[in-house]
C-alpha cells in the first residue's frame, strides 16, 4: 500500500512538471513579462528616486518656517545696499541660477565662482564648490555676511534691519512659536534652509527608476546606457546624480587647457590647506543641468555638449564620439523638471515695505 502511495505521488509530480513547470514552449516576451528591464536594474544600482523633501532632523520643516524662508529668500534687505536677494543669484524662475559665469555682488563686482542651482541642493553631502559648509542652513548665512556677495557687516545689523518690518516679527513668531526672541540670525538660516529643503524637482527619470519603463523614450534610454557604460557614474551617482563626493577637476590633464579658464582655482585646498585637495571640487549635481549653464566652478563653458566632452576627457581620459555626446545629452535633458509657478513668484509680503 505504501509503495502504491509513493507511485501515485511521483506520477502527480511528473504531471505537474509537464503542465506547469516547463516554460520552454512559452514565448520569450511572456516568460519575461514580470522581469525588470536590464537597463533599469543597472540604473537602480547608481541612482535613487528623489524624495519629496530633504529632511533635516535638526530643522523640522513646517509650513510657517517655509513661508518665512521664502520671504527672506526673496528679500533684498538682506544685502548691504538692498540690491540683492538670495533669488538674485539663485533665481527660482531660471532653474535656481542666474546663467552668468560668476555673479556680481552687492558692490557690482563679479565673484570668482559660478552660482550653482539651489534646486535639490539640500540633498548634497556638503555645500559650496569647496564644501566648506555642511548643509543649507549653514550655507544660507554665508553669502549674507560675505563682503564680495551681500556684504552685510554683521549679524546684528541684519536682524536690526528685519526688526523694523512688523511682518517679520509676526512671521518669525509663527515659525518659532516656543522662543521668546525668535527674530535672530540662527533662525533666519533655519527658515531659509527649510524653504530650500522643499525645492525638490522630480522628472520622468524618477518615474523610470520607480519602474515605469516607458517614462524614458528609446533615445533617452540609449543615452542613460551610454552615460553608465562610459563611466560617468564614477562620480555622478545618487538621487541628484552628483553632490555626493569631492573629485579632482583634471584627473587626466590641466582643466584650463580645455575650459580656457582665465584664472586657476585651487578648489578645496583654499579651505583645507591640504596639498591633496588641490583642484578638488564638490561634484556638481546634474538635475536640471540642461538649464543651469554655464558649467564648471568658474562658468567657463556654456555649451552642454562641450561640457560633456570635456568631462569625459579630463576625468575618464576618453574621447567621446559625436553620437555618444548626443546620446548622453539627450539623457541629461530628461533630468529637466517643470518648476511650480508658486516657487517662482515673489511673496506678497514683500509689498509691505
Amino acid at each position: 500500500m505504501r509503495k502504491l502511495t509513493v507511485l501515485i505521488t511521483l506520477l502527480a509530480l511528473f504531471a505537474w512538471s509537464c503542465s506547469n513547470g516547463d516554460n520552454s514552449d512559452k514565448p520569450k516576451n511572456e516568460e519575461n513579462a514580470n522581469t525588470e528591464n536590464e537597463l533599469l536594474t543597472k540604473a537602480k544600482v547608481f541612482f535613487k528616486v528623489l524624495p519629496k523633501t530633504a529632511e533635516n532632523p535638526d530643522n523640522k520643516i513646517t509650513n510657517e518656517k517655509v513661508k518665512l524662508g521664502k520671504v527672506l529668500y526673496f528679500d533684498k534687505r538682506l544685502s548691504k545696499n538692498q540690491t540683492q536677494s538670495c533669488n538674485t543669484c539663485h533665481n527660482l524662475a531660471t532653474y535656481g541660477v542666474d546663467n552668468l559665469s560668476t555673479s556680481p555682488g552687492d558692490n557690482g563686482k563679479p565673484g570668482v565662482r559660478n552660482s550653482p542651482t539651489v534646486y535639490n541642493s539640500a540633498l548634497q553631502f556638503r555645500q559650496f564648490w569647496d564644501g566648506r559648509e555642511p548643509d543649507v542652513e549653514a550655507q544660507a548665512g554665508g553669502p549674507v555676511l560675505n563682503p564680495a556677495e551681500m556684504a552685510m557687516p554683521d549679524e546684528k545689523i541684519v536682524i536690526d534691519r528685519l526688526l523694523k518690518a512688523d511682518m517679520y516679527q509676526q512671521l518669525f513668531k509663527a515659525a518659532f512659536p516656543n522662543e521668546e526672541n525668535p527674530v535672530n540670525f540662527d533662525n533666519l538660516k533655519k527658515a531659509i534652509g527649510a524653504f530650500e529643503r522643499t525645492l525638490i524637482t522630480p522628472t520622468r527619470f524618477d518615474e523610470f527608476l520607480a519602474g515605469k519603463e516607458d517614462a524614458l523614450n528609446e533615445q533617452e534610454q540609449k543615452g542613460l546606457k551610454t552615460f553608465m557604460e562610459v563611466g560617468c557614474t564614477t562620480c555622478h551617482i545618487g538621487e541628484n546624480l552628483g553632490g555626493t563626493m569631492y573629485q579632482k577637476f583634471g584627473l587626466f590633464g590641466d582643466y584650463a587647457e580645455l575650459t580656457k579658464s582665465k584664472t586657476i582655482d585651487n578648489g578645496r585646498y583654499d579651505v583645507s590647506q591640504n596639498e591633496a585637495d588641490k583642484f578638488m571640487f564638490k561634484v556638481p549635481i546634474l538635475r536640471n543641468i540642461e538649464k543651469t549653464y554655464p558649467y564648471f566652478h568658474d562658468g567657463s563653458v556654456a555649451d552642454l555638449n562641450e561640457a560633456v566632452r570635456i568631462m569625459a576627457k579630463l576625468e575618464l581620459n576618453k574621447d567621446l564620439s559625436d553620437e555618444q555626446v548626443n546620446d548622453i545629452v539627450t539623457f541629461l535633458k530628461s533630468l529637466t523638471a517643470d518648476i511650480p509657478e508658486d516657487w517662482k513668484t515673489e511673496p506678497a509680503e514683500l509689498a509691505q515695505k
